[in-house]
């Protein structure tokens, strides 16, 4: 999951270069802001080794993911993508979209599993 949405903020940024020298503090810096919060909230949450911070930082991750594909939708719609392009990031984006959700409810079924479970010092 963080080297597919690495891979796709990568690809983000290739396909940003081609963009208006206009559009550089605009749509370009908010989707590349986007791409990179994806992989980045997802290793930091990761590295705080607790699972309440990780689905924080999962869900932070997930919301970055939807503002990319809704970007990406303005891009292709303003021609500064190609349908192509567009098409592509999406399918990326989705996929990413699917990880993220599924890692996010198998840590809160964990999280709840294990709430369930008494601990050795209830069973005193």
């Amino acid at each position: 999951m963080w080297q597919r949405s690495y891979a796709t903020s990568l690809k983000v940024y290739r396909l940003t270069i081609g963009f208006p020298a206009g559009e550089l503090y605009g749509l370009v810096s908010q989707m590349r802001r986007a791409a990179i919060s994806i992989p980045s909230n997802i290793a930091e949450g990761y590295g705080r080794h607790s699972s309440a911070e990780f689905l924080r930082s999962l869900r932070i991750a997930y919301g970055s993911n939807c503002e990319l594909e809704t970007q990406v939708m303005i891009a292709c719609d303003l021609r500064l993508l190609t349908a192509e392009d567009s098409k592509g990031l999406r399918n990326d984006i989705h996929e990413v979209e699917l990880m993220l959700a599924s890692l996010m409810r198998t840590i809160k079924r964990r999280s709840i599993s294990r709430s369930l479970v008494p601990s050795i010092s209830e069973k005193r």
